[in-house]
């Protein structure tokens, strides 16, 4: 990241204070990918977390997160803000809503599908910390009907 980027980084969307940093995410940049838009919360280009990365995703009715993937190097904790759908986790398939935690332990493959009619937003929280880099993709497995 250039030094320009990163100045105009932390001199626009964070609020730093001698006791913390605040970060709101409608000023964090959001990617398009593949069945869902991400935004990193914490990483190495936002808030500097040592030991965990966060980012929060939406995910349209009727879409999957894909490919299928696994993360080899940490866990991911997810947490449904909002919307409903499933999720699957080595095969096995459960239902989630809004108020759900699902754990992905290290290196198992899931998806996560929008089966309902609003807009599901998840908040993913990753330790250690992870990035796109890190994910380990399964091209060939699709999210059981």
């Amino acid at each position: 990241m250039t030094e320009m980027k990163l100045l105009k980084l932390s001199m626009t969307q964070k609020l730093k204070t001698k006791a913390m940093t605040i970060l709101h995410e409608s000023k964090v940049e959001e990617l398009e990918l593949p069945g869902r838009y991400m935004r990193w919360l914490a990483n190495a280009d936002s808030l500097p977390a040592k030991n965990l990365s966060v980012c929060v995703i939406r995910v349209l009715p009727g879409e999957a997160v894909r490919p299928a993937h696994s993360h080899p190097h940490s866990e991911e904790l997810i947490y449904i803000i909002s919307g409903s759908g499933k999720v699957m986790i080595e095969g096995a398939v459960g239902e989630v809503t809004a108020g759900s935690a699902i754990l992905f332990e290290q290196g198992k493959v899931h998806m996560l599908k929008n089966t309902g009619t609003v807009e599901m937003k998840v908040i993913c929280f990753f330790a250690p910390a992870t990035s796109l880099d890190n994910y380990k993709t399964f091209e060939d497995i699709s999210f059981p009907e």
